[in-house]
C-alpha cells in the first residue's frame, strides 16, 4: 500500500511539471494551448537522443531539454501564438491542436513510430526497501519527487513574491494599464510562455522512462494535462499540484487494484470534484 502511494505521488509530481505550463497559459494568459504536450515530447526526444547517440550526462540532458524547449517556446510565442491571444477560444483550440498533430507527424517521420528507451544512469537504477518491504522506493522516482517538489516551491514563490509575478498578474488583469505603467507586456508573456514550455520539456525528459515516449505522446496525455488544469483550477500553483497528486495516486492505485476498470476511476474522481467545485480546487480571491 505504501509503495503504491509512493509511486502515485511520483507519478503525480511528474504530471504536475508536465501540466503546470498549461495551467499558467490558460489561467494567467487566457490562452488554450492544446499543443502543450508537443513541448514535452520534444524535451523527451532531445534527452533520449543526447544520451544514446552523444553520451551526454543525464543531468546535462535535463538542463538542455528545459532550455531548448523554453527557447523554442519563446520563438513560437512571438511568431505564432501572440497573434492568437485575442482570438476566440475555439480558434485557439483549432490552431493549437493542429500544431499538436503536426508535431506528431513530424516526429513520426524523423524518429519513427517505435517506443524510445531511456537508459538511466546507474545511480538512479536502485531501489530502497523499508519496513520489511512495506515501502519500496525506486531511486529514480525519489529523484522525480525531489526535483518536482523543488520546482513547485520555486514557481509558487516566483508568482507570489517576486516583481515578475506582480508584473504578470498586472499584465493579465489589464494589459493596457500595465503597459502604461512601464511594464513590457509582450516580454512578460514571452517569458511566461517560455518557462511553461521549458517545464514541459523538462517533464518530458524526466517522464520518458516512466510514461514511455513515442510520437503519439502529445495526444495520449493531453486529457491528463486538461484534467490537472480543470480539477486544480488555473489561478494558483497549489491547485494543479494537488490535482496532479490526486490523479497520480488514483491512477496508480486503480491500475493496481482494479486494472480492468482502466481510467474509469480517474474520470469518476474528476467528475465528482468538478461537481463539488466547478471552478477547481483552488480559486484566487476575487476570481470569478
Amino acid at each position: 500500500m505504501l509503495t503504491i502511494l509512493f509511486d502515485g505521488i511520483a507519478y503525480g509530481m511528474l504530471l504536475f511539471i508536465l501540466a503546470v505550463g498549461l495551467a499558467v497559459t490558460m489561467g494567467l494568459m487566457n490562452f488554450i494551448n492544446l499543443a502543450h504536450g508537443a513541448f514535452a515530447m520534444a524535451g523527451g526526444y532531445l534527452a533520449v537522443v543526447l544520451m544514446q547517440r552523444f553520451e551526454v550526462p543525464f543531468l546535462i540532458c535535463l538542463l538542455i531539454a528545459f532550455l531548448s524547449t523554453g527557447l523554442v517556446g519563446a520563438f513560437l510565442e512571438a511568431t505564432l501564438y501572440r497573434p492568437m491571444y485575442k482570438k476566440p477560444h475555439l480558434d485557439q483550440v483549432l490552431f493549437s491542436i493542429g500544431l499538436a498533430f503536426m508535431s506528431v507527424s513530424s516526429i513520426d517521420y524523423l524518429m519513427g513510430s517505435q517506443q524510445q528507451i531511456m537508459q538511466l544512469p546507474d545511480w538512479l537504477k536502485g531501489r530502497t526497501e523499508l519496513w520489511d518491504g512495506a515501502l519500496g522506493m525506486g531511486h529514480y522516482r525519489l529523484f522525480i519527487i525531489a526535483i518536482c517538489a523543488a520546482l513547485a516551491v520555486s514557481l509558487q514563490f516566483a508568482l507570489t513574491k517576486t516583481n515578475f509575478g506582480s508584473q504578470l498578474r498586472a499584465s493579465v488583469d489589464d494589459a493596457r494599464v500595465a503597459a502604461g505603467l512601464g511594464i513590457n507586456v509582450n516580454a512578460v508573456f514571452a517569458m511566461t510562455f517560455a518557462v511553461g514550455s521549458g517545464l514541459a520539456g523538462l517533464g518530458g525528459a524526466l517522464g520518458a522512462e516512466v510514461l514511455g515516449l513515442d510520437p503519439t505522446f502529445p495526444l495520449k496525455f493531453m486529457v491528463y494535462f486538461l484534467i490537472v488544469v480543470a480539477v486544480g483550477g488555473t489561478t494558483s500553483i497549489t491547485g494543479p499540484l494537488l490535482a496532479a497528486l490526486l490523479l497520480g495516486v488514483a491512477d496508480v492505485a486503480g491500475k493496481y487494484y482494479v486494472p480492468k476498470l482502466g481510467a474509469f476511476i480517474v474520470y469518476s474522481l474528476m467528475l465528482l470534484i468538478l461537481l463539488w467545485r466547478p471552478e477547481g480546487l483552488f480559486v484566487r480571491k476575487g476570481g470569478n
